[in-house]
């Protein structure tokens, strides 16, 4: 019995150091060396502190900004740690209710337009940091009257942090919403 043990501990001890250790510290140094922004998390550094990442969305509440989708991870929206979607289908009452909800104060906001569905409906992760082009296009009205500026000004900006799909391919362009937002605090810092 020995004989069959034997091979099978040193194989087990083998393939789990080159599994277990090697594999994964070659992998985090190569990440480290090729992309370390990317390899720690994205993290967006404003003034020696760091205020989110570039790939977990953030509340935004103020009139004045650029409000991203809602958040699916309850009671606090966009915990990275409750990362999931919400699991409500389209037959549930909770979520015909906040969704209807969203709509009315959407309405309200810009009642000439057509509200885009990123606006009111979560991502399957309930984290994604980015907007449609036409989700960020529709809230200009709202942050041209909240920062008391040109609403082609806005419209520049947004252009500007267009995101491309990758490989040109996959996706529609989305801008990321925290970039928006520092970028319009860099510009207009000021909200009236």
């Amino acid at each position: 019995m020995l004989q069959h043990l034997r091979p099978a501990l040193v194989l087990l001890t083998l393939f789990t150091i080159l599994t277990g250790v090697a594999y994964p510290m070659a992998i985090t140094g190569l990440a480290q060396t090729l992309f370390p922004h990317q390899a720690n998390g994205s993290l967006v550094v404003r003034d020696g502190e760091t205020i989110g990442s570039e790939l977990i969305g953030q509340s935004f509440a103020s009139p004045g900004y650029f409000h991203g989708r809602p958040s699916a991870t309850g009671p606090e929206p966009y915990n990275a740690t409750a990362s999931s979607g919400s699991n409500l289908g389209p037959t549930s009452k909770a979520l015909l209710e906040r969704v209807k909800a969203d709509v009315d104060r959407l309405r309200i906001e810009n009642p000439q337009r057509v509200i885009p569905v990123d606006l009111v409906t979560a991502s399957g992760s309930g984290l994604d940091p980015h907007v449609s082009i036409a989700a960020a296009e529709f809230q200009i009205p709202r942050i041209a009257r909240a920062r008391s500026i040109d609403a082609e000004l806005l419209r520049t900006l947004i252009e500007k942090h267009r995101e491309v799909p990758v490989l040109g391919l996959l996706g529609e362009p989305v801008v990321n919403v925290l970039a928006l937002n520092l970028a319009l605090d860099t510009l207009f810092p000021t909200i009236h």
